[in-house]
């Protein structure tokens, strides 16, 4: 099992996701450190004007304090607000990147990799987890530099005034920015990830629930399932609050800190001045720029708790970017034209189940190979094969004497059109969702195609026609006009190899009867036909019965 990263790596790999906007990123810490500047050089300014009252700052006239002190309000708000439109603009940015980065290895991984895999989770992090990566990317980054450089200034003023003044506030700084937040993190670390995990846990019950609503109502155990969900519900409060301790601890501290260190800095230099090595002037003006210089290294210490869940989702999203396919896309190889495919001694188990034993094959180009069997004896899995979702444990699928792991991929996923026992549409019209099998495809060739699959009489009776809006995952079809749109899928596609199955299991005879003269018409094309109905084998010109693993 690979090893779970620490805090320091997960930050690391987001950090280096920032490469290409550098530039922003400079800006916004430039207008960052300058803002926290005059924020904090307000009430500096502030006290040299009452100090100018009394005659104890005499180096610049009343007048000019004010106006710099009217400046310095003024840009305050501006640098801040330039500091958070760059922030956001870099964060906006990267989140963009990332779902292209995450979407393009769940494209990778599918379907191997993704069949265990929760939905709920799935969604989760596509969604809960890349946002929070906002707070990642607009709001740690550059109050982290911002911290360092301000820290850095404000340390030069204090040594200014006394190298003890110095030392008092740098440790002060260190403890604030660095021994509080991993303290906090300490304490919370756990709480965050398993914060994440419930969530995910949470959308996958009410997915699961949601998917199921009619099988709840039918048997009346609805009131089960939300006791459930305000369970689950409860155990994500209690740890939402036990997140909020934490940061409550975090506050507290802070508090503590900056008052500390202000008392321990006036009497340090109270007794300095007593020994005549620095002045009042400078006694009074230390304190005061100790109050006032925690803001830089304050909001550093204050992204620790939001940090545990934002950090938590970041492990998450990154997990799924590092996790290895087991099916590696094949380029650069030489284009093979489709032939008999061959099976031999094909083994294959999904992890200690063996599926398939010692399979030998061969499924005949331009004709209709019908497979049946029990449930479980490894006929759905064999198309999976054929399709190279998955590779053979041992022994080997090829066509035109050429290994499916050889053959480019592009190439290979050409020859076949997959129909499989559960049709998936998308939230689209009719046309588009029959046009993904060939998006060049005429008017013409798609009613032709759902003529084959007798869909398009069906079609033809909505008030739309085929520009009716389908709902989500096509629930407003049932399930015999779903699997017949996935017939003229197939039906449009160039692939000169048709993998079906279950064609016809939500079919009524009518339908069947129809749909299997279209398949026996299409006699420049391989079908191979996974079925239970002793009906649908009719049409086929090789019979192959599957029994525990083995053909005969």
């Amino acid at each position: 099992m690979k090893k779970e990263l620490n805090n320091f790596q997960v930050v690391w790999r987001m950090m280096k996701l920032v490469k290409p906007l550098v530039l922003p990123m400079c800006l916004a810490i430039i207008m960052g450190v300058v803002g926290f500047l005059c924020a904090i050089g307000i009430p500096v300014l502030s006290a040299m004007a009452l100090f100018q009252l009394v005659g104890m700052y005499p180096h610049l006239p009343l007048s000019s304090l004010l106006i710099i002190l009217l400046v310095m309000a003024l840009l305050r708000g501006v640098f801040h607000y330039i500091e958070q439109a760059a922030n956001h603009y870099i964060a906006f940015k990267l989140l963009a990147i990332i779902r292209d980065h995450v979407y393009t290895a769940l494209r990778r991984l599918a379907p191997a990799k993704l069949d265990g895999k929760d939905k709920g989770n799935l969604i989760s992090l596509i969604t809960n987890d890349i946002e929070l990566l906002e707070v990642f990317y607009a709001h740690t980054i550059s109050p982290v530099f911002i911290a360092m450089i301000t820290s850095l200034i404000l340390l030069k003023f204090f040594a200014h005034m006394h190298i003890l003044a110095m030392f008092i506030a740098l440790i002060a700084y260190l403890i604030m920015a660095i021994v509080i937040p991993f303290y906090v993190n300490h304490k919370g670390k756990e709480i965050g990830q398993k914060n994440r995990d419930e969530i995910g846990n949470m959308s996958t019950y009410i997915l699961e629930s949601l998917s199921g609503l009619s099988t709840l109502l039918q048997y009346d155990i609805g009131g089960l399932r939300k006791q459930r969900m305000l369970e689950k519900n409860d155990e994500l409060e209690t740890l939402q609050r036990q997140m909020k301790d934490v940061e409550s601890v975090q506050v507290v501290m802070s508090q503590l800190l900056i008052s500390l260190f202000s008392i321990i800095m006036f009497i340090a230099m109270f007794i300095l001045q007593q020994q005549g090595i620095v002045s009042v002037f400078d006694t009074i003006m230390a304190t005061i720029l100790m109050l006032s210089s925690f803001g830089p290294v304050m909001a550093l210490s204050h992204l620790a708790n939001n940090l545990l869940s934002t950090l938590s989702s970041g492990r998450r999203v990154i997990a799924i970017l590092d996790e290895k396919e087991l099916i590696k896309d094949v380029v650069d190889q030489p284009t093979i034209s489709f032939d008999d495919i061959e099976i031999d001694d094909l083994n294959f188990a999904y992890e200690d189940e063996i599926i398939l034993k010692n399979l030998n094959l061969t499924l005949t180009k331009n004709q209709i190979t019908g497979i049946v069997g029990k449930s479980g004896s490894g006929k759905s899995t064999l198309l999976k094969l054929i399709m190279r979702f998955y590779d053979p444990t041992s022994g080997q699928i090829s066509i035109h004497d050429c290994d499916l792991k050889k053959i480019n991929t592009a190439n290979m996923r050409a020859m076949f059109a997959y129909v499989t026992q559960e049709t998936i549409l998308f939230h689209d019209t009719i046309l588009n969702n029959i046009k993904i099998a060939k998006l060049d495809a005429t008017d013409d060739e798609i009613y032709q195609a759902c003529q084959k699959a007798s869909i398009h009489d069906f079609i033809m009776s909505l008030p739309a026609g085929y520009q009716t809006q389908l709902s989500e995952l096509g629930a407003s079809l049932s399930g015999g006009e779903r699997q017949r749109i996935a017939l003229a899928r197939a039906f449009l596609s160039d692939a000169p190899c048709i993998l079906l199955d279950e064609p016809t299991s939500h079919l009524d005879v009518l339908n069947e009867a129809i749909i299997l003269k279209s398949l026996q018409q299409q006699k420049d094309k391989t079908m191979i036909l996974v079925t239970h109905r002793e009906s649908t084998m009719r049409i086929a010109q090789q019979m192959i019965h599957m029994n525990q693993g083995r053909a005969s």
